[in-house]
């Protein structure tokens, strides 16, 4: 229910708009425009339907005095028995949504005042359509690089890209619906990681950005890295099951404001240099643009950083399931220690896509920790098996093949043996 201030210094005109308005609306009264600044302050009502002429603070000051102390425009219909067009023209000027005579008709208060609250709505559905991204609510691209350029300008602190990393796998391999899901909970947790004072924003596909004002120390910002890599990972198997293996997290090019200056797009190349530098260095990680100038917080620095990348975020059973560029660079890594290995080559024949996302997960399950799995085509798989000889490859192919005629989801299976690759 919507709430409005009626302003009068005559009681009997209070009583009189009060009894109006509450059939339908929750109403506040003041008898003085310095009663109604304190009760503004306090209840923050969607409307204020005020007096024109009253000692010490008219109707004219109230309005000034509100506008400057809200951030948001306040909605004011003036109300006088002042029969002269000045004073309804001055109050136009001023920014009066409404002017309406006394003595009060009830039929017709209601009728201005709901479409008043009515224009309030639409402006303020407008507002955050030409502000907020849709799916995430956080700011769209346009409004965030309005407010955080407005920042850059005058706050210090921490300007930062985020990415999500092998997003794609998620749209390839569980649907868009499940890819959505999967933005809209990494937005929640941006939202989790900042302040009231900070901003976040989406730019667009899987990249997002903030500002954390008055943050001085590169820890803080590794902390909040790995936080939110950590919670992706617990939040995606709580989306697509405990056995999710997808190697999801998020990269994050970050630069110090002022150290580095103030111009927003001088600014985002350097942040966009810095995170190209942990997109090609392992992913799920966090770099700053330049080095610091304490000994401390360079050390401080690197080893939280090398951690994050080194580290396996999820210590599970299974195979270990990467992209095909992780792929090969294992393998020529493997091939340069002139270790055994041997290849399964599978590839699933089916038009069933719920099909098709259980075979990946099962076949993650069914293989050993020191097996590599990776995906290169919409139904092709490639496996390295480490440590298992060629004879017993065929027991690796019935052992998959019995679990997945367990599943009696159909599709064909063909294999392919790779040995001595």
């Amino acid at each position: 229910m919507a709430k409005i201030l009626i302003v009068d210094d005559e009681i009997i005109m209070l009583k009189i708009a009060s009894k109006i308005l509450s059939k339908e609306y929750e109403t506040i009264c003041a008898s003085s425009g310095a009663e109604a600044i304190e009760i503004f302050r306090r209840e923050k009502p969607d409307l204020i339907l005020s007096d024109l002429l009253m000692p010490e603070i008219d109707g004219y000051e109230l309005h000034r005095i509100l506008q400057e102390q809200s951030s948001e425009p306040v909605p004011i219909m003036f109300m006088t028995a002042d029969e002269r067009e000045e004073s309804e023209s001055k109050g136009f000027e001023i920014g009066a949504s409404d002017y309406i005579r006394k003595p009060l008709k009830a039929d017709i208060l209601l009728r201005r005042v709901k479409k008043i609250l009515e224009n309030v709505d639409k402006i303020q559905d407008l507002t955050e359509a030409a502000t907020l991204d849709l799916m995430t609510g956080l700011l769209n691209k346009t409004a965030a690089q309005r407010e955080i350029s407005k920042l850059c300008a005058t706050s210090q602190g921490v300007l930062m890209m985020l990415d999500l990393d092998n997003f794609k796998l998620v749209n390839d391999l569980y649907g868009h619906a499940m890819g959505d899901k999967i933005l809209i909970r990494f937005a929640e947790l941006i939202k989790g990681m900042i302040r009231s004072t900070d901003l976040a924003g989406r730019m667009g596909g899987d990249e997002f950005i903030a500002f954390c004002q008055n943050v001085h120390d590169e820890k803080i910002i590794f902390n909040k890295a790995r936080f939110l890599n950590h919670q992706l990972i617990i939040s995606a198997k709580n989306f697509m099951g405990e056995d999710m293996n997808l190697p999801l997290g998020t990269s994050i090019g970050a630069v110090f404001v002022p150290n580095e200056g103030r111009d927003y797009s001088a600014l985002m190349k350097k942040v966009d240099k810095a995170l190209y530098k942990v997109k090609h260095h392992g992913k799920h990680g966090c770099a700053f643009f330049g080095e610091s100038n304490s000994a401390d917080a360079t050390e401080r620095k690197n080893i939280s950083q090398t951690q994050m990348l080194l580290s396996e975020r999820s210590w599970e059973p299974g195979a270990y399931f990467v992209d095909f560029e992780k792929f090969k660079a294992i393998y020529q890594f493997e091939a340069r220690l002139q270790r055994p290995m041997n290849f399964l080559e599978l590839t699933l024949e089916t038009t069933n896509d719920e099909a098709r996302e259980d075979f990946l997960e099962l076949l993650i399950k069914i293989l050993r920790r020191s097996d590599c799995v990776t995906q290169y085509g919409r139904d092709q798989f490639l496996i390295m098996l480490t440590d298992t000889p060629a004879e017993n490859l065929d027991v690796v192919r019935k052992k998959f093949s019995a679990a997945w005629q367990a599943k009696n989801l159909g599709g064909e299976i063909l294999f392919e043996f790779l040995k001595n690759f």
